[in-house]
């Protein structure tokens, strides 16, 4: 939505000014490299490619096409191969980053469960961005007293399997990261963690709003996409897109879901009253 309001804010309406394509990647490595190699076939004037399995495969066909490639939400751009360096992409990919609030979403979950003690995180290990986020948390959980243990899966097929590890392991409850297969596969999670007691947090609002999470200190993607969206439209102006600096999102406010707190007998600690609740 951002995405699309940010080209139209831009003079770039589909169906009038522009002809905008989609196709859902479905987070799955060979479906968007079909995806990426039919727009390259098409002539495509540019490439808008949404989160790190989308971005990967849209640059890899692109670039030797010379097509310009917009990645959205890609937590790690220079991990994913995407740029040279956020100042000077210099690759023909750029776009935007989303920076998770680290440090926030550690400090929710110490106020939201005052004696946990491990947190649990399910990653897939060919996700670059799910790297980089699991390394952050892992750097800074020691700060606010926690250990995390964390569970690599491949695919889709492993995820309730990892769940259950979690499970198994005793974690206090599992922070989400964006990783694109758990979340496309989340109700796999909550179906483990939930009869055990064990609640999760998101890394975003729809998480809370739609998977069960109970909290999450969440970005706006909207807002993210439409810097997206404006970052596309300069380069069909004409912008340099090996010249264009890679902009980070990283502004972020906690959201709950009362709903799904009542089932942990979880109340909204001190400091987080008033915060913005989002049930489906």
């Amino acid at each position: 939505e951002g995405i699309i309001q940010g080209l139209a804010d831009a003079g770039y309406t589909d169906g009038k000014t522009c002809k905008i394509e989609f196709v859902n990647g479905q987070g799955e490595g060979e479906t968007n490299a079909l995806a990426a190699a039919n727009f390259v076939n098409s002539g495509m004037d540019i490439i808008i490619a949404i989160a790190t399995p989308s971005a990967m495969p849209a640059y890899a066909a692109a670039k030797d096409a010379g097509i310009p490639v917009i990645f959205s939400a890609v937590s790690d751009p220079l991990g994913a191969g995407l740029v040279k360096s956020f100042e000077e992409p210099g690759t023909g990919a750029s776009g935007t980053s989303d920076g998770l609030n680290y440090e926030g979403q550690l400090r929710m979950i110490r106020a939201f469960q005052p004696g946990a003690k491990k947190i649990g995180i399910l990653y897939t290990t060919s996700e670059a961005n799910s790297l980089a986020q699991l390394g952050n948390y892992q750097a800074l959980a020691g700060e606010f007293g926690f250990e995390i243990v964390a569970i690599g899966i491949t695919d889709a097929s492993e995820v309730a399997t990892g769940a259950a590890a979690l499970v198994a392991a005793g974690v206090d409850c599992i922070n989400n990261l964006t990783d694109n297969n758990v979340v496309n596969n989340f109700a796999m999670v909550t179906a483990a963690a939930d009869p055990a007691g064990i609640p999760c947090y998101g890394s975003e609002e729809e998480q809370v709003a739609r998977y069960g999470c109970i909290a999450s200190e969440t970005l706006d993607y909207i807002a993210l996409g439409h810097t997206t969206g404006t970052m596309a439209a300069e380069v069909l102006k004409g912008a340099d897109i090996l010249a264009m600096p890679v902009r980070l999102v990283n502004e972020s406010e906690p959201v709950y879901s009362s709903i799904n707190m009542a089932k942990f007998g979880i109340e909204l600690p001190e400091g987080y009253q008033g915060i913005r609740e989002r049930n489906e």
